[in-house]
């Protein structure tokens, strides 16, 4: 090191991780243009356009139901009034909050890591770790911040939520050690009640790196301390309870649906994660330092829930697996910074010099394979044919959306249409007969889904597609072609248009 900064080597390797994050940065700005359309964008989409049109009694974001909704949060709330105040397009609205998460994303991993090293190559390699230490298995789902699964869910409030919850660990790190007053530990509550009420399963991982954040402290907070910060928890639990769009803390009788879905989170855990193992062997690097390092607690209390929901069989419990990955992603960024940029004069026995050598090398290699087998994002920038064949072989084509019918579906109508189509048609303010994602507090969810059921069933009698037609009171039926229902030629319908792979937008007449 040169006295009063970085040596020489230091500072190339920590500009040229800079280069190399801010590169991805545009890409994923890039992508914030083309906004792919895969998953839940069209919930989100929906729960603005209901915002818009009544900030106060949005009502249910998919069907036409006077009910509450988590998606109503504070993020989205605030979404959904700069949209009515402002004129925005909904798809332009949430493009604006793609770039206000990743921001918030990116600076949140800095702005932790800091308080965790003073390596300055340490915060943009974490980054790169975050968004590549993966696995050779592509997986995208909401709240794993894979560069591919980012790409397409960085307009969701889970990475804004996301974002918060980095720099609400960074902030509680500095609030315990500095031994904060009576107005941040308050703050620090309400932060975190705002991400729970953004995205709850974030939450959860939010609460553990909290926890663990508190445990590992050093020195360990005095009496004071704690008080300070039982209160904020206390004022924490108070917004929680008071929040006027949906009640939190009903969220903890959901299942059902949400626990068939989220089994698939415990499938080929080697395929999709396995290159974190790399962060793994570091967390046991600063275990053997320190029985309480932070970093350590929160990936053992990760692996302790998601263990949990496993055995138990609530794998909605598996979305907590965040908990555990992103400190290894963390912990193996923080090693391999202080093996590349420290000074090697100070180590004990050469051989520990080596052997963190060669673990600073198995950490790039797991990012190159990393970002080879993410190699597909690049599909959501440029033209298919752009790509090479290997590359193009990774991407995966976004949904085509149903603008389409927007010459005709007016705000408000309600579509009979099956769970794909379902899950897209709110985004452009339609209703559907059932909601396209499990909704915990529509009392008549199972109804609505027997009523769709029923009519696109082949033996259902013309009378009884007619009365469903009827009770639900559907101005349009959106189906493709051998999904059954009334006839294209039955006097109830009238063809009005056609849309991707040959689906067919009907009126409903009289």
């Amino acid at each position: 090191m040169t006295p009063g900064g970085p040596s020489r080597g230091e500072a190339r390797w920590t500009w040229g991780l800079r280069a190399v994050t801010g590169a991805v940065a545009a890409l994923l700005l890039a992508v914030v243009v083309r906004l792919p359309w895969v998953g839940d964008l069209g919930m989100h989409a929906a729960t603005i356009e209901r915002l818009r049109h009544d900030p106060v009694h949005p009502g249910d974001p998919l069907v036409d139901a006077d009910v509450p909704s988590p998606y109503y949060s504070p993020w989205t709330v605030l979404l959904g009034c700069l949209a009515k105040a402002t004129g925005a397009g909904t798809f332009g609205v949430l493009r604006g909050a793609a770039v206000i998460g990743l921001a918030l994303l990116l600076s949140g991993v800095w702005h932790f890591v800091r308080t965790l090293t003073e390596r300055r190559a340490a915060p943009p390699l974490a980054v790169l770790c975050v968004l590549f230490l993966w696995g050779p298995v592509l997986f995208e789902w909401s709240g794993f911040l894979g560069l591919n699964s980012l790409a397409l869910t960085v307009s969701y409030p889970s990475t804004f939520a996301l974002g918060l919850s980095f720099h609400l660990w960074a902030w509680l790190r500095k609030a315990l050690r500095a031994g904060s007053g009576w107005l941040v530990f308050p703050g620090l509550g309400v932060l975190w009640a705002v991400v729970l009420l953004t995205h709850q399963f974030t939450g959860v991982v939010a609460s553990l790196g909290a926890a663990a954040m508190l445990l590992g402290a050093r020195p360990f907070p005095s009496r004071p301390v704690l008080l300070r910060l039982a209160a904020g928890f206390a004022l924490g639990l108070v917004v929680l309870a008071g929040w006027p769009y949906y009640s939190f803390f009903d969220l903890f009788g959901a299942g059902g649906d949400l626990e068939r879905i989220h089994r698939a989170l415990y499938r080929n855990l080697p395929g999709r994660f396995g290159l974190a193992l790399v962060g793994v062997a570091a967390l046991a690097l600063r275990f053997r330092r320190d029985r309480r390092d932070p970093l350590v607690l929160f990936f053992a209390l990760g692996v302790l829930v998601f263990a949990a929901g496993g055995l138990t069989g609530h794998y909605s419990w598996g979305r907590v697996l965040p908990a555990a990955l992103l400190p290894a992603q963390v912990a193996a960024a923080v090693e391999a910074a202080e093996v590349a940029c420290g000074d090697r004069a100070r180590a004990r026995v050469r051989a520990r010099v080596r052997a963190r050598q060669v673990f600073a090398g198995v950490l790039a290699g797991a990012l190159a394979v990393g970002a080879w087998t993410q190699a597909g994002t690049l599909g959501y920038v440029l033209p298919q044919g752009a790509l090479p064949s290997a590359v193009a072989g990774k991407y995966r084509a976004p949904w085509p959306g149903y603008r389409w019918i927007t010459p005709w579906v007016r705000y408000g109508d309600v579509v009979m249409a099956k769970t794909f189509p379902a899950r897209q048609l709110p985004a452009y303010g339609a209703y559907t007969v059932a909601p396209g994602y499990p909704d915990f507090f529509l009392p008549d969810e199972a109804a609505r889904e027997d009523a769709v059921r029923r009519y696109f069933a082949p033996g259902t009698p013309r009378a009884e597609r007619v009365e469903v037609l009827r009770r639900y009171r559907v101005r349009w039926v959106v189906a493709y072609p051998g999904d059954g229902g009334l006839r294209a030629d039955d006097p109830a319908l009238r063809k009005v248009g056609t849309g991707p792979r040959g689906q067919v937008l009907y009126r409903v007449l009289g």
